[in-house]
């Protein structure tokens, strides 16, 4: 049985491209849905609104999410409201794009 912690999880082992932390860290997963029959939905953000990495990301969480469950009936829902800042970040992220700064 899956369950939004286990999402989280699965979700670390997507990897934003252009900056090596993953989307979780980042703090751009604004929510997570988990269906009966198993099926997700994920509400993110990206850190910009013109991301060329959006296929990327979002091909990326749906194959994770496959992955883990047999499913390939999940949702990945793009949101801008709240806009994302950098300090939405994980401490771990911050600290390993800016020492912690």
């Amino acid at each position: 049985m899956i369950d939004n912690e286990k999402v989280l999880e699965i979700l670390k082992n997507v990897i934003d491209p252009e900056l090596g932390i993953n989307i979780v860290d980042l703090g751009l997963v604004y929510g997570i849905d988990v269906f009966e029959d198993q099926s997700v939905k994920v509400t993110m953000t990206l850190t910009t609104p013109g991301c060329p990495l959006h296929n990327t990301i979002e091909t990326a969480i749906m194959y994770e999410l496959k992955e883990a469950t047999g499913h390939t009936n999940h949702i990945v829902e793009l949101v801008w409201e709240p806009q994302w800042t950098p300090e939405m970040m994980s401490q771990a992220a911050k600290e390993a794009l800016w020492g912690g700064r």
